[in-house]
């Protein structure tokens, strides 16, 4: 795999020119009250003590308007959090829905480690403070096939990312996501699909990218279990498998670190898993994609596009690569 690392792009985040005109604030569910977000951890911490799954609700979240969005007409919500891939919890799309409820999200802290001057163990509450939480509206296209539109909230990667103060020898972060079988019925069982803990890596400089994003909320509300609470990473302009959910660790590394899927079957699933639709995954085509919520199976296909969309914003990352063999 190469280790081509070019230098990060000048990006201009201007909402207007990315994905083109925002979405009227009136298309998106409409909130009347927004909580702080102490508000939200003391919420959830209530919840726990009370012994009730403390993502059994969702609590609105305050937010701003981010620099991204696009004019195409949001996914559903109720699409949006029962048609989910998380083998945690089975491999049925409808399994995250219906057994998730279970998981509890509170208390919640991340670990950082590896090549970093500040190694930390952050709660969730930390996280929160690190930089104003922002709606970004983004495509998410699926290596099956299949594409939704949402409207996420979160802060920017690196805002976590810096704060640490990666070496200069750091050149891969790696992700993972909770191991916890009492709650995650997918993890039981004799035979499992995939290796866990679940893992994910980026280079660091696709984790910089401003438009790579942890996500706590959709909808103006935060992330139900099903769709990674109470942290997620979004990465748009890749497959969706590589936005890994309910993440625990993150570790700064020199070498390509190991992915879940990949491990699986690296002849299906690259290290990158950048959208392209001229590198078709060996069991269909990725030319085209079935849009969740526009009339089923059998609604039109339409193109998929390279990068999902944000070739403008990324694709100067991969000057110099073959991206059919580093897919």
């Amino acid at each position: 795999m190469s280790d081509k690392r070019p230098g990060r792009p000048a990006f201009t985040a201007a909402r207007s020119n990315v994905l083109g005109a925002p979405i009227p604030s009136s298309e998106i569910t409409p909130r009347a009250l927004y909580l702080s977000r102490r508000e939200f951890i003391g919420g959830a911490i209530a919840s726990l003590a009370l012994g009730l799954p403390p993502s059994s609700h969702a609590e609105a979240l305050a937010f701003r308007k981010g620099p991204f969005a696009t004019d195409e007409p949001l996914t559903p919500k109720k699409d949006v959090t029962t048609y989910n891939n998380f083998y945690e919890f089975g491999t049925d799309k409808s399994d995250p829905a219906s057994y998730a409820g279970k998981l509890r999200t509170s208390p919640w802290s991340v670990a950082i480690d590896g090549l970093v001057a500040k190694p930390s163990t952050l709660a969730l509450d930390d996280i929160l403070k690190l930089a104003p939480l922002e709606e970004r509206i983004y495509r998410l296209r699926c290596v099956e096939g299949w594409s939704m539109v949402i409207p996420w909230i979160g802060l920017p990667l690196s805002a976590l990312l810096g704060r640490v103060e990666p070496l200069g020898s750091a050149k891969f972060v790696s992700f993972e996501t909770l191991v916890r079988p009492s709650e995650m019925p997918g993890q039981r069982g004799f035979f499992q699909p995939l290796e866990w803990p679940y893992r994910e890596g980026l280079r660091l400089d696709e984790a910089m990218h401003p438009l790579t994003i942890l996500a706590v909320g959709l909808y103006g509300e935060t992330l139900p279990n099903q769709n990674g609470a109470p942290l997620r990473l979004v990465v748009p302009w890749k497959y969706g498998f590589k936005s890994i959910k309910s993440i625990v660790r993150i570790s700064f590394v020199e070498r390509q670190p190991p992915t879940s899927w990949n491990m699986q079957n690296a002849r299906e699933y690259g290290f990158y898993s950048n959208v392209n639709p001229t590198v078709d995954h060996p069991r269909w085509s990725q030319a085209t994609e079935r849009r969740i919520g526009e009339g089923g199976l059998f609604a039109p296909r339409r193109p998929t596009l390279a990068f999902n969309g944000y070739g403008e914003q990324v694709a100067s990352l991969y000057a110099g690569m073959d991206l059919k063999t580093d897919f």
